[in-house]
C-alpha cells in the first residue's frame, strides 16, 4: 500500500475546492497544499513551501516559535522537492535563507551554523554546474 493510499479522496477534493476560492486565506492554502503535496509532490511541494512562507509573514510574525516551525516545514518541503527533481536548488536556498533569518533573530546559533553551511554548499554546487 502506498503512502497516497491513506489519503482520503474527500480530503483531496476539499483541498482542491479550497484553492478555487477567489481569495483563499494563507491558512487555507497551507492546509490544501499539505494534502495535495502528499498526492502529487512534484506539483504541490513548491507551492506548499511558498504558502508556508506567506503564512508565517501574515499570521505569525510576532510568534517566533510558530514561525520557526513553519519555516522548518517549508525547508522540509523544499528539500523533498530538491530530492525529487534536479534544478530545484533555488527554492531550497530561498527557504533556507528565510529559516536562517528566523534562527538568527531567535539567537539559535548552533542551528544557524548548520543552515549557513548547507546554503554555502548548495550555492557552491550551483556555481560549479
Amino acid at each position: 500500500m502506498t503512502h497516497t493510499a491513506h489519503i482520503s479522496h474527500d480530503a483531496v477534493l476539499r483541498a482542491q475546492v479550497a484553492l478555487y476560492h477567489v481569495h483563499p486565506t494563507a491558512r487555507e492554502e497551507v492546509a490544501a497544499y499539505r494534502v495535495l503535496a502528499q498526492v502529487s509532490p512534484l506539483a504541490y511541494l513548491p507551492l506548499l513551501a511558498h504558502a508556508l512562507s506567506k503564512y508565517v509573514m501574515h499570521e505569525f510574525a510576532d510568534r517566533p516559535e510558530i514561525s520557526l516551525a513553519l519555516r522548518a516545514e517549508a525547508v522540509d518541503a523544499a528539500r523533498r522537492m530538491n530530492s525529487l527533481e534536479a534544478g530545484r536548488e533555488p527554492l531550497l536556498i530561498n527557504t533556507l535563507m528565510a529559516y536562517r533569518i528566523q534562527l538568527k533573530n531567535m539567537g539559535r546559533q548552533e542551528e544557524l551554523s548548520a543552515v549557513e553551511e548547507e546554503i554555502a554548499l548548495l550555492e557552491a554546487g550551483r556555481r560549479a554546474s
